[in-house]
């Protein structure tokens, strides 16, 4: 597993991602997972061909402080997000970049230093 900087502290940070797994917050995940500046949750995105829909962002919609920035971390690879799903995040008033996973975790966890009101939604490598 590869480690990611540590941001400052109180704040769940990503510890350590590989293939199938993440480490957040000292807590070992084996599934997708939404990562907030407070919590961590388990994510199932509905889609069974792969393609995320705006109905697997509801948490991220409803997450108070209201998320400013995603990250989306879309496994070993850099996907697109379908155009109608960024565009209802875009109106919803949350900007999006899609990256690999590997990045997404460190791009959240450098925003969070910054302390960002940021959220990553992230699919395993």
């Amino acid at each position: 597993m590869t480690p990611t900087p540590t941001p400052s502290a109180g704040r769940v940070v990503i510890d350590r991602y590989g293939p199938g797994q993440f480490v957040i917050a000292g807590t070992l995940y084996q599934q997708a997972m939404l990562v907030f500046p407070d919590h961590a949750q388990a994510w199932q995105p509905s889609a069974e061909d792969g393609l995320l829909t705006f109905a697997d962002f509801a948490p991220v919609l409803a997450a108070t402080p209201k998320v400013e920035l995603l990250i989306i971390g879309t496994g070993p690879t850099m996907a697109v997000l379908p155009a109608e799903v960024r565009r209802g995040l875009r109106a919803a008033g949350v900007a999006v970049e899609c990256v690999d996973t590997r990045a997404a975790c460190r791009t959240y966890n450098v925003l969070l230093a910054e302390e960002r009101r940021v959220a990553a939604a992230l699919l395993p490598l």
